[in-house]
């Protein structure tokens, strides 16, 4: 086994096909084959099923891919030290959900980028499907998982099966957020009846391990509201709620240059009961570096400030 037999797993992992992976590689496929063959015949596993459908990747292949993503990065990273005569650059990575208190946070440790010293930093906001897939294959070291704390088993199962370190950031009830000109402002006490003619904004992409899309939605969704506008990205979420006086949404607490930011108002709902965790993740047997462990500095700051923990 060599360099090479890595990179060819991790290439047929990343496209799903032996011949699209054979084109990427500029290699004919029966070689690509042949290799890959040999491979596991030597480590004893079969990393990936060949079925007419396709390519898909064996829970062992998986392993497998998640070393094999690591010491290719680190062979880039030697060669690009002592061969490419690059300096180490800082680098770090976090895949987190949409919440404003995390996105201070990460403002304030991104101030950790020096004038004179390369750095790469990465901060993905999605959901927490996506973010446990992006810790897993390595993409980044760092996750926070976003969940309501009714489905806690599930997660921490899910967590325990695909060998990753968790440890709870924050809990928090969910408030309401709207424009300062919304008739909502007005009310002493909002209800979630008082919701029902206007405009929910929901993210887009609502996950919980186990349990199929319609039952998550209907988990997440206001009662009595029946217009909605699903949106992926936290800034336009901002937006509508900033211009469209008959829209609301509910949030973490959003920290308050935000909401002036954005002309918002925030409000607790008594009725809202549902508590949420904000969880971080990394692999087992990733060790925290400097950076991250600054990182997760700042996030505490920030929780300590805007969720009152």
């Amino acid at each position: 086994m060599n360099i090479l037999h890595l990179k060819y797993a991790t290439e047929i992992a990343k496209t799903k096909s032996i011949s699209k992976a054979a084109e990427n590689l500029y290699m004919g496929q029966p070689n690509l084959s042949r290799a890959i063959k040999e491979l596991e015949e030597h480590i004893g596993i079969t990393i990936f099923n060949r079925t007419s459908k396709g390519i898909s990747v064996t829970a062992e292949g998986e392993e497998f891919l998640m070393y094999a993503r690591r010491i290719i990065d680190q062979v880039e990273q030697i060669e690009d030290i002592y061969v490419n005569g690059k300096r180490k650059t800082l680098q770090f990575s976090v895949s987190v959900p949409r919440a404003s208190y995390i996105g201070e946070a990460f403002t304030q440790f991104a101030k950790n980028i020096e004038k004179d010293s390369p750095a790469e930093f990465f901060y993905k906001e999605t959901n927490s499907m996506k973010t446990v897939s992006n810790v897993l294959r390595e993409n980044y070291n760092l996750g926070i998982v976003r969940y309501q704390a009714a489905f806690d088993e599930q997660y921490k199962t899910m967590f325990e099966e695909k060998k990753l370190n968790y440890e709870t950031v924050t809990d928090f009830t969910y408030e309401l957020v709207f424009s300062k000109d919304s008739p909502l402002a007005s009310l002493e006490e909002i209800t979630p009846e008082d919701l029902a003619d206007y405009v929910e904004i929901c993210h887009a992409d609502p996950y919980v391990p186990s349990m199929p899309l319609i039952s998550v939605k209907k988990a997440e969704l206001s009662e009595f509201v029946d217009k909605r506008i699903y949106v992926f990205e936290r800034a336009s979420q901002m937006e509508l709620l900033s211009k469209l006086s008959n829209t609301f949404m509910w949030v973490s607490p959003i920290p308050a240059d935000t909401l002036e930011r954005y002309g918002l108002t925030e409000r607790k709902c008594p009725t809202a009961a549902k508590q949420y965790k904000d969880v971080l993740i990394y692999r087992k047997g990733y060790k925290l570096t400097a950076l991250d462990k600054k990182f997760i500095t700042e996030l505490i700051n920030s929780r300590r400030k805007n969720l009152s923990v």
